[in-house]
């Protein structure tokens, strides 16, 4: 039961990730705001205001009507217009940078607020627009409740010129680098304080129980620490085959065990698998490695030739390696002191190679970038610590391999006389 409500609590908090999901939100409190305060009209609020603080009611019905009418004309126009440059600010940022960078851009949360807020004050003047007595006197009158229409409409407006400000920064790329490296920095270095790992406390799997997919997707999380309370539960071990951020197809291994499951108990650790149609840097740091080396890779292309930007992403992308060089190629799962859970991780000698492939492929022609990539891998093996001095031979793998793609790609001597005295 426990399980079960977990992963419920798992796939809500999946939901604020979709687009819909702060605008459906606020639609629903303006509905019952809206009808709270037709109750609070049924009860008299208005006669009662009018009386008392009669500069807070609008007792005329023609004002009302005409207010309420021009609001909803305007919002919808400002909602419209808004979100038709979001569109037109998303293409150009898919055609000048890298179309992996959307899904962030897109759920963004402050404007899927504002969207909210707009749809709310839309529902609510039409609703209290449809209340009005086409023959009310000022005591039928809502009074009370069209001064709460010109509020909302004021503070749409204010939010309007937000919008316009926030996705004026939004889209411009060393905001879009950073808010990548931030997110992405974050989520290393929580790993990196959490992290638990000894050499040999956990066994080989090879002659384990072997258990497949039946899903596929993005695997977008595991829930280590519940698959580990299953596991000792069970009296096992779970090594975790699959890494997280790549696609899963069906029949892929996902799991072993080093003893045969119940079908119950192999549903229960599968349930702590979640699969998705999209990838999130949240949870999963590599994914900030491959955006940020394809806006490099996207800015060094004939048609954008933005070499500066490239710079400006290896420069963020030295900063993330030099973090990942301070975690361990593997992550067990700890209860008790016992290893329980093996997760599978993407190795430092696979990112960079992976990173750095694409960058020389792309930038070997062009002497600033191969310096920068240069002093790059140096100030990585400038920095490795005694534990981790298995890197440094990675390191001057890829510093070799970038200087022979240097050489075969530029034919300036000059040039190549400079980059090999950098190293």
């Amino acid at each position: 039961m426990k399980d079960k409500i977990l992963f419920l609590i798992r796939k809500i908090y999946r939901l604020t990730d979709k687009i819909a999901f702060y605008p459906t939100l606020l639609a629903v409190l303006g509905l019952i705001f809206t009808y709270a305060m037709i109750y609070l009209e049924e009860k008299g609020i208005s006669k009662y205001l009018l009386e008392t603080f009669p500069a807070l009611v609008i007792n005329n019905t023609e004002t009302a009507r005409s207010l309420l009418t021009t609001f909803i004309a305007g919002l919808i126009s400002i909602m419209v217009f808004s979100f038709s440059m979001v569109m037109i600010l998303l293409n150009q940022a898919s055609s000048n940078f890298s179309p992996r960078l959307l899904p962030g851009l897109i759920s963004n949360k402050r404007h899927q607020i504002i969207l909210g807020f707009y749809i709310a004050s839309i529902l609510y003047c039409t609703f209290i627009l449809v209340y009005i007595e086409p023959d009310g006197d000022k005591y039928q009158l809502p009074g009370f409740a069209v001064l709460f229409a010109i509020l909302f409409m004021v503070n749409c407006l204010a939010a309007f010129i937000y919008f316009i400000h926030s996705i004026s920064q939004e889209i411009q790329i060393n905001n879009i680098l950073d808010k990548i490296f931030n997110v992405s920095k974050h989520r290393m270095l929580y790993l990196i304080e959490n992290e638990k790992y000894k050499e040999g406390d956990f066994a080989s799997s090879n002659s384990w129980q072997v258990y497949k997919s039946k899903k596929s997707g993005y695997l977008q999380n595991v829930s280590v620490e519940n698959i580990a309370k299953i596991a000792k539960a069970q009296n096992v071990r779970i090594d975790v085959m699959v890494i997280k951020g790549l696609f899963v197809s069906e029949e892929n291994i996902i799991f072993k065990s080093e003893k045969q499951l119940d079908d119950d108990v192999i549903d229960r650790i599968t349930e702590h698998f979640d699969f998705s149609k999209s990838e999130v840097v949240e949870d999963n740091y590599v994914l900030a490695f491959k955006q940020i080396t394809e806006v490099a890779v996207k800015a060094m292309s004939p048609g954008i030739n933005d070499p500066g930007t490239a710079l400006n992403a290896i420069d963020y992308l030295s900063q993330l390696f030099s973090l990942r060089i301070h975690k361990n190629d593997k992550s067990l799962s700890y209860i008790s002191e016992v290893a329980y859970v093996s997760m599978a991780t993407v190795n430092f000698k696979t990112l960079i190679f992976q990173v750095m492939a694409e960058l020389r492929t792309y930038c070997k022609h062009d002497v600033v970038v191969v310096e920068k990539l240069l002093m790059m891998l140096l100030h990585l093996k400038n920095i490795i610590k005694e534990e981790n001095k298995k890197y440094q031979e990675v390191l001057d793998e890829e510093i070799a391999n970038l200087i022979l793609d240097a050489e075969a790609s530029i034919s300036n001597k000059r040039d190549l006389n400079f980059i090999k005295s950098i190293v």
